[in-house]
């Protein structure tokens, strides 16, 4: 039996909590990575881009090599943040000929994310899109304004993934 990780700590700030959003793929795995201050983005929370990006699988390997790749980078990611709370969008089936590799892929960056005793959180599209937009039906452009506006940014995050990580991260600071 292998021994318990222990839960990595936070060198955020008092108070303070930091959140990597995941927005999971084969192809592309977004990340977000925010400081948040405060009891809560109501009650008048700080929220603080730390880092964003993007892991990318090349196409032409096997998906036992991308899934591979994709732990790697994540842990990667992990170790330099220290995140407390991970949240990732959950995913629902379509029919796909990608829907089976997708869910693969994060159930690595679910096991990845576990492996280091991080916490978290799934919420599925429409419910970032509420919390953020205040409509589940929201635009994709309307997402982005209000990525753009809590984390006080002057430009879009880029890749697009990437915003979308920063959206599940702010979820999950708003829904805790």
């Amino acid at each position: 039996r292998p021994p318990r990780r222990r839960p990595l700590r936070l060198p955020a700030g008092p108070g303070g909590v930091r959140i990597l959003g995941i927005d999971p793929g084969l192809a592309r795995v977004g990340y977000g990575v925010i400081d948040v201050e405060g009891r809560s983005a109501a009650g008048g929370g700080h929220q603080r881009l730390l880092d964003c990006g993007m892991i990318r699988t090349e196409p032409g390997r096997s998906d036992g090599d991308r899934m591979v790749e994709i732990a790697r980078d994540l842990r990667v990611i992990v170790r330099r943040w220290r995140p407390q709370l991970a949240a990732v969008e959950k995913f629902f089936f379509y029919r796909s000929s990608t829907t089976i590799a997708v869910v693969q892929a994060r159930g690595v960056v679910m096991m990845t994310l576990a492996r280091f005793a991080v916490p978290v959180v799934e919420f599925p599209p429409m419910q970032i899109k509420l919390a953020l937009a205040g409509s589940g039906h929201a635009e994709k452009d309307e997402v982005l304004a209000a990525v753009m506006r809590e984390l006080n940014l002057e430009h879009p995050p880029r890749p697009d993934d990437a915003a979308d990580a920063l959206a599940v991260a702010l979820t999950g600071w708003f829904q805790r």
